[in-house]
């Protein structure tokens, strides 16, 4: 269900059904409703199925609709909003305020920016803080693997409609909009530059994003891209990651990629499992380059990563471990 269809349930409106606190309770603990916000609720069958970054739009919408002013939404939150992914979700609302507004209420992290005379962007009634700011406040305060995953998705959004279409310079211009946002306080801005240069719209999927990341630790050369290699009658067979210092092919697999493939595609995950088998021999072939995948079991560090290459003879070319900044824990 689109997060923003999902109908929100205040305590008066089940009061009007006459459901009072009893009925509540019991419907709570049979799982028929979920507690989105205190006095808020949903029924669990809209918001179960829901993906991390739509359950927090609801959340955001619940504010919304509890709030005395329009909240404006920031950080995770405004990430959401935009349809960027969020790795986690820290279990707060990110909103701005004033220095004069009051302490934060349950579940809410104000931070402290006047928004008098701040472009802001509305999502479906929803006001946040636009992309590029939303870059910069995420990069100074969160994960290096959530920073960049978000930030390569904004670039994505920006000047990557395609694969095989970058546009580099739309990419510049909104990264340098991110970085005179990380600019304006001295409060993580140096780890907020690192990852705003780091990042590339060319990747993907957050997997990808954080492939990204493992393998700059692991010492290898920034690899290419979405790489188009030339398939059977005039074709593009397009492979995540060219590691051009290794001479090989890399491939973030997730479960999610398939699905989605097979969803978008109208086929079945086992059909869209058989024709990357035949690609992925069609690659090699054609390319005389090892081939090798990997998944988030093999993301939780560098090391892993660097196991799962090994297994098929792709090393570093150079010795040591580099690192982009480790963000906050």
């Amino acid at each position: 269900m689109d997060p923003h269809a999902v109908p929100l349930l205040r305590r008066a409106d089940l009061v009007e059904r006459g459901w009072h606190s009893r009925r509540v309770r019991r419907e709570l603990d049979v799982g028929f409703l979920r507690a989105i916000r205190p006095g808020m609720y949903a029924r669990a069958a809209d918001v179960d199925g829901l993906s991390r970054e739509e359950k927090i739009v609801v959340k955001a919408r619940a504010l919304a609709r509890t709030s005395g002013s329009p909240p404006v939404f920031c950080g995770l939150t405004a990430a959401a909003l935009l349809g960027l992914p969020c790795l986690r979700d820290d279990g707060g609302l990110h909103v701005l305020t004033a220095e004069s507004r009051p302490s934060a209420g349950a579940g809410v992290v104000r931070h402290r920016s006047l928004t008098e005379g701040t472009e802001l962007v509305e999502v479906a009634g929803l006001r946040c803080t636009p992309l590029a700011r939303t870059m910069a406040d995420v990069a100074r305060a969160e994960t290096r693997e959530v920073s960049v995953s978000i930030a390569d998705a904004a670039l994505r959004a920006r000047a990557f409609p395609s694969p095989g279409r970058y546009d580099v310079d739309d990419a510049e211009r909104l990264r340098e909009e991110a970085l005179s946002w990380a600019r304006t306080s001295p409060r993580g801005r140096r780890a907020a530059e690192k990852v705003l240069l780091f990042a590339d719209g060319r990747a993907q999927l957050p997997g990808e994003s954080v492939s990204r990341l493992r393998l700059h630790d692991l010492g290898f050369a920034p690899p290419s891209l979405q790489v188009g290699v030339p398939g059977p009658n005039g074709t593009t067979y397009w492979v995540d990651f060219g590691l051009d210092d290794v001479d090989a092919w890399g491939e973030f697999d997730g479960r999610v990629k398939y699905r989605g493939i097979a969803a978008a595609e109208g086929k079945t995950p086992q059909h869209v499992i058989e024709e990357e088998k035949r690609r992925e021999d069609w690659i090699r072939g054609t390319t005389r380059r090892h081939v090798v995948r990997w998944g988030w079991e093999d993301l939780g560090d560098a090391a892993t990563l660097g196991l799962r290459l090994a297994a098929f003879g792709i090393t570093p070319p150079r010795g040591g471990a580099r690192s982009v900044h480790r963000g906050a824990q």
